[in-house]
């Protein structure tokens, strides 16, 4: 499932949800603060660390093609609807030839909760130009709103809505495990947690991710209306 512009939301004046402790509750990209959860760039949850020069390799498939993903954390902040978000580059590879680039926006409150503030994407043709910028969205811009990507403590049955922006950004997930075995060229990995992503723009698509601690994303693979799956080649984290 890939990530996916808005009348400005004041973020001081949303508060902190109650619901953080309870196991079956969905959390609200609306209820932050960035005055009081501390949004910053330096993402150090274990589950999703963003060490700015860190690189991931996947590979794997996409619509039918053959894919490979190169992920990279720049060193790049940007402030965005009253939080500095680190920015992350996405390469996506099919047959070999450039055919989709990303730059998704993070940052982390002061309970370790990482958020997801943004994306800049453009899908290119064979020449190397832009046909579609489908599924970008910024929060604070035309009713966009941030969501979490990442709890500080996650455990099954914790949900939360990714993103939002009507028709174009409505993720979600759900944690579903915490004690799986992934497979994947890099590594065999033990006490992996599961997830699962959804939205209601792609009705009866489920999407199953796999993270590691200390790492983060190591394996994503369509489970039911596609056939799509990335897994990590290398990695190497940044200085």
């Amino acid at each position: 499932m890939t990530h996916r512009a808005f009348i400005a939301i004041p973020m001081v004046a949303l508060a902190l949800a109650a619901a953080w402790g309870s196991a079956r509750s969905t959390q609200s990209a609306s209820a932050t603060s960035a005055k009081r959860s501390g949004f910053s760039p330096n993402v150090t949850n274990p589950w999703f660390p963003l060490r700015p020069g860190s690189v991931y390799r996947y590979r794997g498939e996409k619509d039918g093609q053959p894919s490979r993903d190169v992920m990279t954390v720049t060193h790049r902040t940007r402030m965005i609807d009253g939080a500095r978000c680190v920015a992350v580059s996405d390469l996506l590879y099919l047959r070999g030839r450039l055919g989709e680039r990303t730059t998704d926006y993070y940052t982390q409150d002061a309970k370790g909760n990482v958020w997801y503030f943004g994306e800049k994407t453009a899908e290119l043709d064979a020449r190397g130009h832009v046909t579609s910028t489908s599924g970008s969205w910024m929060a604070g811009v035309h009713g966009a709103k941030p969501g979490i990507f990442m709890f500080a403590h996650p455990r099954p049955g914790l949900s939360a809505r990714q993103e939002y922006l009507k028709g174009e950004a409505e993720d979600h997930f759900k944690v579903v495990s915490m004690r799986q075995t992934a497979v994947v060229p890099y590594r065999t990995f033990r006490g992996a947690m599961l997830t699962k992503e959804w939205t209601p723009l792609e009705p009866g698509v489920i999407d199953h991710k796999y993270y590691v601690r200390g790492i983060g994303t190591v394996l994503e693979q369509t489970v039911k209306g596609g056939n799509e799956r990335n897994e990590l080649v290398s990695f190497r984290r940044g200085a």
